[in-house]
C-alpha cells in the first residue's frame, strides 16, 4: 500500500507484528508488575514524605525537602544505573527486577509527595482545628477526615504519575529487565525491522494508559461524595 509515494508496508509489517505479538506480550506482566509495585512503594513513602515536608520540625522537613529535590532533579535512567551497576561497588547487589522496582518506587515517591502535600493543603485548615478541639488524635483525623477529602484532589495528578511510570518502565530494558520494550528490542534486532516493532509496542502501551484513565474515572466518582 502506497500513500503519497510512501510504501506503508515498509513502516509497519502487519505479518511480523502479529507473529511477534505473543513474544512481546511475555514482557507485559513484568511491565505491569514494576508499575504496580513502584506505585505502591511511591504512594506509601510519598505520603510520609509529604507529611514530613509540611512538618514544623526541622529534622523532618529538611531531609524530606532534600530527598524530593534530589529525586526530581536527577534522571531516572541515571538512578537505575546507580542502583544496578553502582551499588555493587560497596557490596550492595540487586537483581535487575529489584533494582527497577526500588528505583521507580523511590523516584516516584518524590513526585507523589508533592502531589500529596498539595492535596492535603487544599483541605480547609478548619477541619484540623475542629478535630483538635474535639480531642481527636492526629492520625485518626488524618485517616478519617483529611485523607478522604485530599484523595479526590490527588487522583488526577496521581494518575499522570502512574501513566508516566508505566511508560518509563521501558528504561528498565537497559538493565536487562525482560519487560515489554526489552522484548521488542530483541525482535527488532533479530528481524531488522525496528519501525514495525516500535509501533507495535507503542500500540500496547496506549490501551494500558487508557485502562489507567478508566480507573481514574472510577475513583473520582467514588470519592466525589466527599466534595
Amino acid at each position: 500500500m502506497n500513500l503519497n509515494g510512501i510504501d506503508l508496508s515498509s513502516l509497519f509489517d502487519v505479518e511480523l507484528a502479529l507473529k511477534s505479538l505473543p513474544f512481546v506480550l511475555e514482557g507485559l506482566p513484568m511491565t505491569v508488575g514494576i508499575t504496580v509495585a513502584g506505585m505502591v512503594i511511591g504512594m506509601i513513602l510519598g505520603l510520609f514524605l509529604a507529611l514530613a515536608r509540611g512538618s514544623k520540625h526541622f529534622l523532618l522537613r529538611i531531609p524530606a525537602r532534600i530527598y524530593i529535590s534530589f529525586m526530581r532533579g536527577t534522571p531516572m535512567l541515571v538512578f537505575l544505573f546507580i542502583l544496578y551497576f553502582g551499588l555493587p561497588v560497596i557490596g550492595i547487589e540487586f537483581t535487575a527486577l529489584t533494582a527497577a522496582i526500588v528505583g521507580f518506587g523511590l523516584n516516584g515517591a518524590a513526585y507523589i509527595a508533592e502531589i500529596d502535600r498539595s492535596a492535603l493543603n487544599s483541605v480547609d485548615k478548619g477541619q484540623w482545628e475542629s478535630a483538635k478541639a474535639l480531642n481527636i488524635p492526629y492520625w485518626t483525623t488524618l485517616r478519617i477526615i483529611i485523607l478522604p477529602q485530599a484523595i479526590r484532589t490527588a487522583i488526577p495528578p496521581l494518575t499522570n504519575v502512574s501513566m508516566d511510570m508505566l511508560k518509563a518502565t521501558s528504561l528498565a530494558a537497559v538493565i536487562t529487565v525482560p519487560e515489554l520494550f526489552q522484548k521488542t528490542q530483541i525482535v527488532a534486532g533479530r528481524e531488522f525491522d525496528a519501525m514495525t516493532m516500535y509501533i507495535l509496542v507503542a500500540l500496547i502501551y496506549w490501551p494500558l494508559c487508557i485502562l489507567i484513565g478508566m480507573i481514574q474515572e472510577y475513583f473520582e466518582k467514588r470519592y466525589s461524595r466527599y466534595l
